[in-house]
């Protein structure tokens, strides 16, 4: 345990939006080197900045050397106090269901309607079809980029007549 309390976490500045492949040159470059990072945190909803628990600010800084995208490491160190409501994982209760007819509210098919055919509550993705295509073409998008516009009870009494 005395450990955990002696690594320090450092927060890298990033390019907004590249966190995601900063994290996996940044870990790549840690296992190659074998430097003493123990974990790289990207959280939710905050942009442009990663956080890396390395023994030292050297160990956090060769992590980072000539990372594309990877703007430099902050100055001071951070504590886990002033980051820990970020990296609780908070879960929302989910109500859409399987043939909701929703309303996808945001990205290329905003304001299209569509059919739920399937939810993927751990990815936080739902499958749907557009309502107004020719073709059902199953579309993958996030929870929170659709709106449930009406129930879909109707269907299912009708199927087992």
């Amino acid at each position: 345990m005395e450990e955990a309390k002696e690594n320090e976490i450092f927060a890298l500045r990033t390019t907004a939006n590249r966190e995601d492949q900063v994290m996996d040159f940044v870990t790549s470059n840690a296992k190659r080197k074998k430097l003493e990072v123990y974990s790289v945190i990207r959280p939710h909803g905050m942009r442009g900045y990663i956080f890396l628990e390395a023994a030292t600010k050297t160990d956090a800084e060769q992590a980072a050397f000539n990372v594309p995208y990877a703007r430099g490491i902050l100055a001071n160190s951070v504590s886990y106090s002033e980051i820990e409501h970020m990296l609780e994982q908070v879960k929302h209760e989910v109500n859409i269901q399987k043939n909701d007819i929703v309303e996808i509210i945001s990205g290329p098919f905003k304001r299209e309607k569509a059919k739920v055919t399937r939810i993927d509550k751990s990815k936080e993705d739902v499958v749907v079809e557009l309502l107004e295509a020719a073709v059902p073409i199953p579309i993958t998008v996030k929870l929170d980029a659709v709106k449930v516009i009406r129930r879909e009870t109707g269907e299912e009494e009708e199927a087992k007549e």
